[in-house]
């Protein structure tokens, strides 16, 4: 099975356009941190600026966040990039016959809804602002344990 990486590359460009906004914001400056190709964050881009996450100016390489960061979700950036809302899946072949296949689709349904919809209240409540103030957390852990180590 193949996993999305699109919510965590979102909030890394997000992160990283609000740390770095002195600084140059290109997608190839902002691909070489996401470790990606200019063009995935390019698209991801266009996604969050069609959810007025971002705003971009043509011809220029500075875009800016639409929002303060306290005001920018996990589930607002999710809901933004991701095809796919649900994040649990049932698979429709099963043998209809069967006890367990002919009603495990519709008992599968409604706990992945309880999931999804716990997942969902969970995310409404991490912030942009909270993810990034924990990166500049780290990075001053980092920064002390490379000075100790010194």
């Amino acid at each position: 099975m193949r996993y999305s990486h699109k919510l965590s590359d979102a909030v890394h460009i997000l992160a990283y356009i609000e740390i770095y906004h002195d600084d140059s914001l290109s997608s190839t400056a902002i691909a070489a941190s996401v470790e990606s190709n200019p063009a995935l964050v390019r698209r991801l881009m266009v996604a969050l600026r069609q959810a007025h996450l971002l705003t971009t100016q043509q011809g220029t390489s500075q875009p800016r966040l639409t929002r303060s960061p306290s005001d920018v979700t996990l589930l607002d950036i999710y809901r933004a990039v991701e095809d796919e809302p649900n994040l649990l899946h049932v698979d429709d072949k099963t043998n209809p016959l069967c006890i367990v296949g002919g009603n495990i689709q519709a008992t599968l349904r409604e706990a992945y809804q309880e999931v999804q919809h716990a997942a969902e209240t969970q995310m409404a409540q991490i912030t942009l602002e909270r993810l990034i103030t924990q990166i500049w957390t780290r990075q001053r852990q980092r920064e002390a344990a490379d000075q100790a180590e010194n």
